[in-house]
């Protein structure tokens, strides 16, 4: 009886869900399986629509096949979601992307860089292939030298010549480790006289402006990083669900305390209030539930 109101009362299936682990969902999927036969997320599509759908069929899966599952979405739809690709990739660490990229190959049976190739060009291309080689330095140590180093090349490479060559940006951003490009950023700030965020948004534009400034924020504080993703994908006219829903599920068991104190810090207002005015319904109910209070 516990499946039988399952696949029709969403406020339950709210209920159920939202309140478990992914742990706890996975364990969820296996019984109903087991006790009906069928698959859940397959009966819950047939039940649910629109942005409930989406949040519900994301909680249903684990971390790497929902990020796996949004990049196929963004890549496979008419005009890429660069938006999605840029999230997701410049925010995880290399064992994440590892597993992002056999589930992808998994469940799509395609390799997920032959589709951002296919589907991306120039610079920004080449940043995301960096990135999708989950090659990042990952120890802690700081080379006082090559900070120096890598700082006055980024600053000539950018502001102080004619044309930016993105390349190095691309190496010394994609390739040194966090403590190391903090020192970089900190050493950047003294030469040149501005943050590197200023510089990337004077030299670059469009996705590859995105993708550096999503690197670098990421570095410097992942939660606030998706703090502003949030606020922006809310505030204004209309919502970008798409953002609010994969941060909101990707990030609900990661760092959502995290976020919600970085978002509070910057906006004055809690994320909880700023999603009950900015949605409705059981879609309201779901994601109030994820953001805990």
């Amino acid at each position: 009886s516990k499946w039988v109101n399952l696949g029709t009362d969403e406020a339950a299936v709210i209920e159920v869900l939202a309140h478990r682990t992914i742990a706890q969902r996975q364990s969820i999927k296996e019984a109903y399986k087991q006790t009906v036969g069928k698959d859940l997320a397959d009966d819950l599509q047939g039940e649910l629509t629109g942005n409930v759908e989406k949040v519900v069929l994301g909680l249903l899966m684990i971390a790497p096949m929902y990020d796996a599952y949004e990049l196929r979405t963004a890549i496979k739809g008419s005009g890429t979601e660069e938006a999605a690709l840029i999230d997701i990739l410049a925010s995880r660490t290399n064992a994440e992307i590892r597993a992002i990229t056999e589930a992808y190959m998994k469940e799509h049976g395609k390799s997920l860089e032959d589709d951002i190739e296919a589907d991306t060009s120039g610079m920004f291309k080449r940043v995301l292939v960096s990135l999708l080689t989950a090659g990042r330095d990952e120890s802690n140590s700081v080379n006082e030298t090559q900070a120096v180093q890598d700082a006055k090349e980024i600053y000539e490479a950018g502001e102080a010549c004619w044309g930016t060559d993105e390349v190095k940006f691309l190496t010394v951003l994609c390739v040194r480790n966090r403590n190391h490009l903090l020192r970089v950023f900190e050493e950047y700030q003294k030469i040149s006289g501005r943050d590197i965020e200023d510089s990337i948004k004077r030299e670059m534009s469009g996705s590859l402006e995105d993708v550096f400034l999503a690197i670098v924020k990421c570095l410097r504080n992942k939660p606030a990083f998706f703090a502003e993703r949030l606020y922006k994908s809310m505030k204004g006219l209309g919502t970008t669900d798409s953002v609010l829903i994969r941060i909101m599920v990707a990030r609900a068991e990661i760092d959502m305390l995290d976020i919600k104190t970085e978002f509070f810090k910057a906006y004055g207002k809690t994320l909880h209030s700023f999603i009950h005015g900015d949605s409705s319904g059981d879609y309201r109910k779901i994601l109030l539930e994820l953001c805990g209070e």
